[in-house]
């Protein structure tokens, strides 16, 4: 059955409608920023830019960097925005854009997140750097997709006893990053832990300036919050919704986060931009490794 143009909806060059991008545009390896102007700090990597476009907050370039073709993108902020940008990139590769239908070989592509974040733990210090093992989605745009098979009920549960969770608000979806892009990119420099994605900066991730939040306590209950040796180190705002999406759709995905602040100690980095472009250099040099 075909697609209806509603549903999947191109532009009158035949790109799709929020990334204006067409297939042969994007590479199977590809690197996910926020910050637009974070686009060139990773492609100024590259030896050879092959194509480069932008509509709105979503700006692409596709090259070569030592033999690799690799595309980046920036989503912008928030899981709403990735939601567009996987579920676009996936039309992509897996949807024959002139009949509507989806492929009977799909493509898989390899994701990675390059983003900032907080630390919530006092010994994970600013300026260093940590991988998502897991995601646990506190936003609930996963909950518009049939996710049980991606879950993991047990640890969730144990999530919503600890904190007393609102049942006001979305139940928390728990999700693993990709081994096989975990393995590659992981060394001893590299902290792990559960990443919390939020849904928004402020009420959301428990920051107080004029309005009163629903649990005053939240963080501290998040910060405390430990099953089976594993516990939640820090908080942003896409990791889960690119882990979720990845795993419904059969892409691998994995987070690299540069940690510019600490909420446990008050902290924050001195050079931002430098831990950011420390980072970006030590994931390419492992993309290619």
């Amino acid at each position: 059955m075909s697609i209806k143009k509603s549903e999947l909806i191109l532009n009158p060059d035949g790109s799709v409608y929020h990334l204006n991008l067409k297939p042969e545009n994007i590479a199977n390896d590809i690197i996910f920023v926020g910050d637009q102007d974070r686009v060139e700090s990773v492609s100024n990597h590259f030896d050879a830019i092959e194509f480069t476009t932008q509509k709105r907050e979503f700006k692409t370039t596709t090259g070569m960097y030592r033999g690799k073709r690799l595309s980046v993108i920036s989503t912008g902020i928030g899981p709403d925005n990735i939601d567009i940008v996987l579920n676009e990139l996936d039309a992509l590769v897996n949807i024959d854009l002139k009949t509507r239908k989806s492929k009977t070989i799909l493509t898989v592509l390899n994701i990675v997140r390059i983003g900032t974040s907080g630390s919530l733990q006092k010994d994970i210090p600013v300026d260093s750097f940590l991988m998502s093992s897991h995601a646990l989605d506190l936003n609930g745009m996963l909950h518009s997709y049939q996710i049980e098979e991606i879950a993991h009920q047990e640890i969730e549960n144990a999530f919503v006893k600890h904190t007393n969770w609102s049942p006001k608000k979305a139940d928390p979806i728990l999700i693993k990053n990709s081994t096989v892009l975990a393995n590659k990119l992981m060394s001893e420099k590299i902290y792990t832990g559960i990443t919390a994605t939020a849904g928004g900066f402020y009420g959301p991730q428990g920051r107080v300036l004029r309005l009163p939040l629903q649990d005053a306590a939240i963080n501290g209950k998040i910060d405390s919050f430990s099953w089976k040796g594993s516990r939640i180190t820090n908080l942003e705002m896409e990791t889960s919704a690119i882990y979720g999406l990845s795993q419904l759709l059969g892409h691998h995905a994995v987070s690299m986060n540069a940690i510019i602040a600490n909420r446990a100690n008050g902290t924050f980095s001195q050079d931002y931009k430098k831990v950011v472009q420390n980072l970006i250099e030590y994931t390419l040099r492992k993309l290619v490794a």
